[in-house]
């Protein structure tokens, strides 16, 4: 190795560091190799001879199969692209305002579209950077030997596959060599620090990948899948999009799925199948080859996805017609995207003229002729297949074969315009007046040139400006194409938009599978209903499950429920809240209309014992019953049959307050009154067992006293509640709200808790116990005496009576109609006990009084003494003694 070194010398070393002098031997060891068969006679390039020399690198061919370089002829994109490099060389040579007096060269060579290949071609470019010491090699008569020296490459045009401009753009930049291409995209060629002397007349991926998710955008999608050729192209193109949609947010990658270089059987249903694992994402985001892309279609139809997934492809897809020939049902809709391109017409007449006779310098010409007439030429040697057809060599391209411009020979003349117009530029600055190449030219400086290519600005052979940023990228121009079926015999491609740093879509062209013009979805989650929140799946943005604002919430925004306030409840869709309606009990509510009819039938009743006994206030049978008790025991009972109807009224300040102070007070005043009488007879009758002397205290008098000073107590209670807590209406938006919020309600009442009803009714209680238990301690007195025991049996149903109210009230708490039920229980269990009164007391004294007045006369007056007679006699019957029989009067 050195003394191989010692016989070579790199003329323009670019070593820095290890890796790149290991690089340099490897290659030199690999181009002494080949440097054999590139010296003096090239089987596999063609050589146009010039005064610079150009290099450029084309697919001619395929990739071979396993163990072979090259496959078969690609005729577009190689025998098309490389008659442009011609074809741009022939006019830039007959053009006297472009590097004139200097023509131009190149050295084509075939990639056979496999990166390692084109590797090995591209050292041809570099051999004349390398020099053989000669100096101990002499000829037999002793003369140093005459050796070719190889041309100089001033720069390369190429390549096409975004791996192979990789690879090759690797070895270039070591011998300073400015490198072209017109067709390579990757974004990773944008890295000025690696790719220093590699520039593109087309945009890269970064930008188709912008355009692709402005398209992904404008179309409403939000959850995408992604499918990738294995190499530099697919996966960079699908890295670019990746990163772009996370850095702008708003579009989610379900999956992203890679092609193999090598895919094995049934590989593309495997693919398929995983798509369909996230069904959703009906857009297909493709970065992949021609046959990868049919073969896609062709699964997705073994599969009966037709019209199923929504592809968005690249540029490699294009407005290709191979891709989906045969396939155009389940390609219909696909949205694709191209760089912005005209096709040339100088160029179609010139590639249409072309025949065997005319074009000898293109060494693979023979091999497109019998490709694309199928017929076969005779050569020397070769026997003719008897199932082709001889070619005359009078076959015209167009006329006996189909002819359509390949859509990159715009960028291919491009490109060579680029490299001529830096030359001529040079040109003018180092070699002013001269008409050839000058010394300042001779040689070519890579860095120089280099300088000069990333300057250029010019109309391009599209009629478009040409130029380069600092990265050596184009701008991005995209046309957007869509694959419609208008019927099944004409299917093609239609534009439907541009993009040039922003997009513009026409979505009213767009078409969609079975020709249906509305936008179909691909997103992960469809949009939530009005009063649904959002709960994001962890980790995917785009994805998420909706749930209901439920009870009294509403949709506060995308993601929030809230609480609507108190008096408020939720609208119907929950987007807002609305007022709580208000209610209170109506008249002509069942719970109003029967305690008001049993209370306006106790205040008929009442009335009517009020107006006899005020009739006949003198009769014997009215004093008897003790005429000034027996009148406030019965304004009492009024006031309990009145209380009904302010429990019913409508809520105020006034009814609030009545209802304070009559709502005990009626209880109070009656029961105040019967206990006064029953402790005035349990005195009398207790006291007459122990002396003759009457108790004190017993007069009508005395009996008012004491009852009005028992009702006092009631009315102090009630005043200093007023002075406490002055009465006043609320609304209770608690008591009706259940958990549908479209029952809930508002009610109008006083500020009176259940509480407070209690205590106010308390008093009454206590008072109605009392009475209760005297009533039991006087069941003794002889039932022909007065009214003792009346007042007893009316205690007891009465105690039945609020017995049974303290449940029933207590009970119905959790009752959406707990206001009412509870005012109904109370009214008319106030009613019942007032009518038990009523009728245990008073209305056997009026029926007496109206039926029967004969009976209401006067007796003999009854003393005390008679009294004490009258229980000592009661006791000796007890005792089997005779009984005496007492006056009836009192």
């Amino acid at each position: 190795a050195l003394i191989f070194l010692q016989k070579f010398q790199i003329v323009h070393p670019r070593p820095s560091g290890i890796w790149p002098r290991l690089f340099i031997l490897l290659c030199i060891l690999v181009g002494h190799q080949v440097s054999a068969s590139h010296q003096h006679f090239h089987p596999h390039s063609i050589k146009i001879p010039g005064d610079i020399t150009l290099g450029g690198l084309f697919p001619i061919h395929a990739r071979g199969p396993h163990g072979i370089n090259c496959g078969e002829l690609k005729k577009e994109k190689g025998i098309h692209r490389m008659e442009a490099m011609l074809y741009a060389l022939d006019q830039i040579n007959a053009d006297p305002y472009v590097l004139p007096n200097i023509t131009l060269g190149a050295r084509i060579l075939d990639t056979c579209s496999r990166d390692t290949y084109a590797l090995e071609q591209s050292l041809t470019f570099v051999q004349a950077l390398i020099q053989k010491d000669t100096s101990d090699i002499r000829c037999s008569n002793g003369e140093p030997p005459l050796i070719r020296k190889p041309e100089r490459v001033v720069a390369v045009i190429g390549a096409s596959a975004s791996s192979v401009s990789i690879m090759v753009a690797n070895i270039l930049r070591l011998f300073e060599i400015p490198q072209v291409s017109y067709a390579s995209t990757a974004p990773e060629l944008s890295d000025n620090n690696r790719y220093d002397f590699f520039s593109r007349v087309v945009p890269p991926d970064s930008y188709q990948a912008q355009a692709m998710l402005d398209i992904v955008k404008a179309l409403g999608w939000n959850y995408v899948s992604t499918l990738a050729s294995e190499g530099n192209y697919g996966e960079s193109g699908v890295e670019a999009f990746m990163q772009i949609s996370r850095e702008a947010g708003g579009v989610c990658i379900a999956q992203s799925v890679k092609i193999p270089r090598e895919p094995t059987d049934g590989e593309f249903d495997k693919i398929i199948k995983r798509l369909m694992e996230t069904s959703n994402a009906r857009g297909v985001i493709i970065f992949a080859n021609e046959d990868d892309i049919r073969q896609v279609l062709e699964a997705a139809k073994r599969a009966n996805l037709t019209g199923h997934f929504l592809f968005v492809g690249s540029d490699s897809w294009g407005a290709k017609s191979s891709p989906v020939t045969e396939l155009e049902d389940v390609a219909e809709g696909a949205v694709t995207i191209l760089p912005k391109r005209a096709s040339i017409d100088g160029f179609d007449q010139y590639f249409v003229t072309r025949s065997l006779e005319n074009n000898r310098r293109n060494i693979w010409f023979a091999e497109f002729w019998e490709d694309d007439f199928r017929c076969k030429l005779t050569r020397p040697g070769i026997k003719l297949d008897p199932e082709k057809k001889k070619c005359t060599g009078e076959e015209r391209i167009g006329r006996d074969s189909l002819y359509e411009q390949e859509g990159k020979v715009q960028f291919v003349i491009d490109a060579v315009y680029a490299v001529a117009h830096a030359l001529h530029n040079m040109h003018q600055e180092l070699c002013p007046g001269s008409s050839g190449v000058c010394g300042n030219m001779d040689p070519v400086e890579g860095r120089s040139l280099l300088d000069y290519i990333r300057a250029v600005h010019f109309n391009g052979s599209a009629g478009t400006s040409v130029l380069f940023n600092e990265n050596g990228d184009a701008p991005g121009r995209y046309d957007i194409f869509q694959f419609q079926m208008t019927n099944h015999s004409h299917p093609g491609y239609h534009v439907i938009g541009q993009w040039t740093n922003n997009l513009r879509l026409n979505l009213e062209e767009m078409q969609w599978s079975g020709g249906d013009q509305s936008v179909p979805e691909s997103i992960c989650s469809f949009p939530c209903k009005p009063g649904e929140r959002k709960k994001m799946v962890k980790g995917v943005p785009c994805c998420w499950h909706c749930e209901l604002c439920d009870g009294y919430q509403y949709q506060l925004d995308e993601f929030n429920c809230e609480t609507c306030p108190s008096d408020m409840r939720p609208t119907i869709n929950r987007t807002g809240c609305r007022p709580t309606p208000i209610i209170k009990l109506e008249w002509n509510s069942p719970f109003a209309l029967v305690p008001a009819s049993l209370a306006m039938l106790g205040i008929i009743a009442t009335s009517v014992v009020v107006i006899t006994f005020i009739r006949f206030n003198d009769t014997p049978i009215v004093r008897a019953s003790g005429r000034e008790l027996s009148y406030v025991l019965l304004t009492g009972i009024f006031l309990i049959y009145l209380i009904t109807f302010l429990m019913i009224a409508e809520p105020g300040v006034v009814a609030c307050a009545f209802r304070r102070l009559l709502l005990g007070l009626g209880m109070a005043i009656s029961y105040s009154a019967m206990l006064t009488k029953t402790n005035r007879i349990y005195r009398i009758f207790e006291q007459g067992k122990r002396s003759v002397t009457p108790p004190k205290f017993i007069s009508p008098t005395s009996q008012l006293v004491i009852t009005f000073i028992l009702i006092s107590v009631q009315v102090l209670g009630v005043f200093v509640w007023f002075a406490v807590v002055p009465p006043h209406t609320i609304i209770d938006y608690e008591e009706l709200r259940p958990p549908n919020p479209d029952l809930a309600r508002g009610i109008l009442k006083c500020d009176m808790s259940d509480l407070s009803i209690i205590c106010c009714l308390s008093y009454s209680i206590v008072l109605m116990v009392t009475c209760t238990v005297y009533a039991v301690k006087s069941r003794g007195v002889p039932e022909t005496f007065n009214e003792a025991k009346p007042i007893g049996f009316t205690m007891y149903t009465t105690c039945i009576v609020w017995l049974a109210f303290v449940p029933i009230f207590f009970g119905t708490a959790q009752s959406t109609e707990k206001m009412f039920i509870q005012t109904a229980t109370l009214t008319v269990s106030m009613s019942l006990s007032a009518s038990v009164s009523l009728g245990m007391l008073y209305m056997p004294k009026v029926y007496v009084i109206i039926f029967h007045p004969e009976q209401n006369v006067q007796k003999r007056k009854r003393s005390f003494k008679a009294a004490r007679l009258s229980q000592k006699s009661s006791n000796e019957k007890q005792n089997g003694e005779t009984k005496i029989e007492p006056d009836r009067s009192q």
